[in-house]
């Protein structure tokens, strides 16, 4: 998940980079209101946190000349301004959140991957049928009790390395980033190393030997899980 952090206070923006790096953001930061319309044109991001006192520009100007040129980029505002006047203002704006220093950062990243939810598109009435039961090989995943059966039998897994193969079968042949696995392995636990996940999937890639299917490592993309003899992606 791709954040542009705007923010012009270096101590608030340096712990803000460090805190939601190790939590699997991808992180652009920009200090100054006149060069933020360039950054934000630049990287392309999924979300945009965005200080509303700025050198050069207001961040509220900033967000109206993005919003003229059509960018439809979720905006959470991060600011001093506590006042209901203030949020409105913001809100008719064109921000899609609010949120009032001083802030915690595990609301900063709920509110943060709430709103990338909700600008993503909604899977069609087709799509959720065909993926109720996704399987690759002879594996198979039951969403609704999350057990992944191997012909008859169930697979017996630790819960993280289940996590692991419950996210990756919903993507079969397809690659899912280190981030959003650990997002989905490590739900909420700050105190984990963002390692950890390899380690997981190491201990995962183990497991499934015997199987047909193995776990896939594609550097600076993530893993994926495909069929054995399927040859590469």
């Amino acid at each position: 998940m791709k954040l542009l952090l705007i923010e012009d206070d270096p101590t608030l923006q340096a712990t803000l980079v460090r805190s939601l790096s190790r939590r699997g953001f991808d992180i652009a930061t920009c200090s100054d209101g006149g060069e933020a319309l360039d950054q934000w044109a630049a990287c392309q991001p999924d979300v945009v946190a965005l200080d509303l006192t700025l050198p050069h520009m207001d961040g509220l100007q900033v967000l109206t000349l993005a919003r003229q040129r059509g960018w439809k980029t979720p905006v959470l505002i991060l600011t001093a301004r506590g006042t209901v006047g203030d949020r409105v203002i913001g809100l008719n704006t064109g921000a899609d959140d609010y949120l009032a220093k001083p802030f915690d950062l595990d609301e900063m990243e709920a509110r943060l991957r709430a709103l990338v939810r909700r600008s993503a598109p909604a899977a069609s009435e087709g799509d959720m049928v065909n993926s109720h039961m996704p399987s690759i090989g002879a594996l198979q995943l039951d969403r609704e009790s999350g057990a992944v059966h191997w012909g008859s039998q169930v697979l017996d897994l630790p819960p993280r390395e289940l996590a692991l193969l419950q996210a990756l079968m919903g993507r079969p042949g397809r690659a899912v980033s280190k981030e959003r696995l650990f997002e989905l392995v490590f739900p909420g636990e700050q105190d984990v190393q963002y390692e950890a996940i390899e380690v997981v999937a190491y201990r995962l890639r183990k497991r499934l030997a015997g199987t047909g299917v193995e776990l896939v490592t594609l550097r600076g993309l993530g893993y994926l899980l495909r069929v054995q003899g399927a040859g590469h992606p």
